[in-house]
């Protein structure tokens, strides 16, 4: 039976109005956190679905409107060893993304689901590599997908020696693999490193690429990398840093004005402190970077972080979204996070750390912070700056009940997340609007007996419904709230 709690009146901003809430649960499934995986993956032809894996076997369960469980689809085509899975939604259908180990190869494949979860398509073999002598230590494929889910691209990227190699695959929507391209970026003798690729709905990829330099992580060089589906070698277009060194880099395409978007904090000192945000973006008709702007922290945005150090105040935070605005602008959110290492001679215990019972001389924590959004138009101007504040620690779980997740209404971002300490734990919920107001408020979903969330593995699946996992004991069972 499922669990359903009543609607909480809370004051969201959602186009301004006070709506009803509700929270609701689906059933419990056995299943072990150790080991075990699992994801939401989203919502077709009318039925939420979500996709949990162990030693049992890899499932995809579905609910209706009211999260009532309607089918089991038992993925039976799976090998015994997963490293990774990704699922993407298009349209009526699910494409399924997993990698497999096999020997001492992981190899990449793809697989075509129905509406109903029925395997019509595949699995196909879309790349392999070898692994080392211990086994798979990396992320061997990763993937893009168009804003209208009609391209994907399976890639490999490494970097090494002063340059990026590069094998790719174009996947439609039907499967079908379109295109497959090889190319090497050779930088100038420096060090290279990139970030996520992303790709148009026109089928072109890029890949941001940086140049590393200091012990900072920060870059004093930025590409701009650019693919047709065709092929060929690739474009580099590069981001005139003028002196300054850059770090955080996050990049976000708009289709509707053909730009990327281009965020991140910068300093003056190759091993310096964040003094400011980088704004830029690539246009893509012109191929090439425009309205490159740095943007000081002012005195009253520092105060507002807290920090003793006012030198150190925005070190810890790291860029996680960039949201595009309708008025060509973008809202940049990071979020403070930094991992310790401490002795068990003298430890220290988070709420969630009995999920990760560590044996170790030396244990890891995961420390992190309040979350930052800062609003910028579509000239650069700062619009408004806003803090989501939150504190949360954990030891040696990799920080999976900790983070946020994030409902965008498109007028109202909405930040759920776990607020605890040694001996609680209560839903929050901190929302703000599109002037940049916030408001917080706890989200109380029912009594003692309700499951651990874990928000930063939610998705949002409509405009105004998000479904989060939840864990009790060895069990797992998914939440939907409704806006």
């Amino acid at each position: 039976m499922k669990r359903k709690i009543g609607s909480l009146l809370i004051a969201l901003f959602f186009i301004n109005s006070l709506i009803a809430q509700e929270v609701l649960y689906t059933p419990y499934e056995k299943f072990n956190f150790s080991g075990g995986d699992f994801a939401v993956v989203g919502k077709v032809g009318g039925k939420v679905y979500t996709y949990r894996g162990s030693e049992e076997g890899f499932f995809l369960d579905a609910y209706d409107d009211s999260m009532g469980h309607t089918a089991t689809v038992v993925l039976d085509f799976f090998p015994r060893k997963i490293y990774e899975t990704r699922f993407v939604v298009t349209g009526s259908s699910i494409v399924v993304l997993y990698q497999s180990i096999e020997g001492n190869k992981v190899v990449q494949y793809a697989a075509l689901l129905d509406e109903r979860g029925r395997l019509t398509k595949g699995p196909i073999q879309i790349d392999a590599a070898k692994t080392g002598i211990f086994g798979p230590t990396r992320s061997y494929f990763s993937s893009a997908v168009s804003e209208d889910k009609k391209t994907i691209v399976v890639y490999s990227a490494v970097d090494k020696s002063g340059q990026i190699e590069f094998e790719g695959k174009w996947i439609d929507e039907g499967l079908n693999i379109t295109h497959r391209n090889h190319a090497v970026y050779k930088g100038d003798g420096n060090d290279l490193d990139h970030s996520d690729a992303i790709v148009s709905n026109d089928g072109t990829l890029y890949i941001p690429v940086y140049a590393p330099v200091g012990g900072k992580d920060f870059s004093d060089q930025l590409w701009m990398l650019s693919m047709p589906a065709q092929g060929g070698k690739f474009t580099a277009k590069e981001l005139p840093m003028n002196g300054m060194y850059v770090a955080n880099v996050y990049a976000k395409l708009d289709n509707s004005n053909n730009r990327i978007y281009v965020g991140g904090f910068y300093s003056d000192k190759k091993n310096g402190n964040y003094i400011g945000v980088l704004y830029a973006y690539y246009d893509i008709a012109s191929a090439g970077f425009m309205n490159k702007k740095t943007l000081p922290f002012d005195a009253r945005l520092i105060s507002a972080t807290g920090e003793r150090s006012k030198k150190h105040a925005f070190n810890d935070f790291v860029v996680k979204q960039l949201i595009v605005k309708n008025d060509g602008g973008f809202v940049l959110v990071a979020e403070s996070y930094f991992v310790t290492t401490r002795s068990t001679y003298s430890p220290a215990w988070g709420y969630y750390s009995w999920y990760s019972p560590n044996m170790a001389s030396n244990v890891r924590e995961y420390h992190y912070g309040d979350i930052l959004a800062l609003s910028y138009d579509g000239e650069g101007t700062k619009q408004w700056d806003a803090f989501v504040r939150k504190e949360q620690y954990s030891q040696e779980d990799g920080g999976v009940f900790s983070s946020y997740g994030l409902l965008n209404s498109g007028g109202t971002l909405a930040f759920l997340y776990n607020d605890f300490n040694t001996n609680r734990s209560r839903i929050q919920l901190g929302t703000i609007d599109a002037e940049g107001k916030t408001n917080m408020r706890s989200f109380t979903t029912g009594g003692n007996n309700d499951p651990d969330w874990l928000p930063r593995s939610g998705k949002q699946v409509s405009a105004r419904e998000m479904v989060v996992p939840c864990l009790k004991r060895k069990q797992i069972c998914f939440a939907k709230i409704v806006f």
